[in-house]
């Protein structure tokens, strides 16, 4: 997707590392999770994986979403311009 984008659009490539290195440690913490539940549990590691990410693409979404809209409106109220989601300055 990146070489997809025109020169002057695409983020640099810390930027890019960053937004990418978050996702990447989020699915390592849902894999350890998973593991460690599918021990305890003595489950299907797969249909608690399923559980998981279903819980996760659908209520973890809408919280984060609540959460970023509820974070957005504070640092517009409080005029904090480091702040604003997306400007890295």
């Amino acid at each position: 997707k990146r070489f997809r984008e025109p020169k002057h659009e695409r983020r640099p490539w810390r930027i890019w590392f960053l937004d990418t290195s978050k996702q990447a440690i989020g699915m390592l913490f849902i894999h350890f999770a998973n593991v460690y539940l599918s021990d305890l549990t003595e489950e299907d590691p797969c249909s608690l994986y399923l559980i998981n990410f279903l819980l996760d693409a659908t209520l973890g979404m809408l919280l984060i979403y609540v959460g970023v809209r509820a974070v957005s409106s504070l640092v517009e109220w409080q005029q904090w311009e480091s702040l604003r989601f997306g400007e890295y300055g």
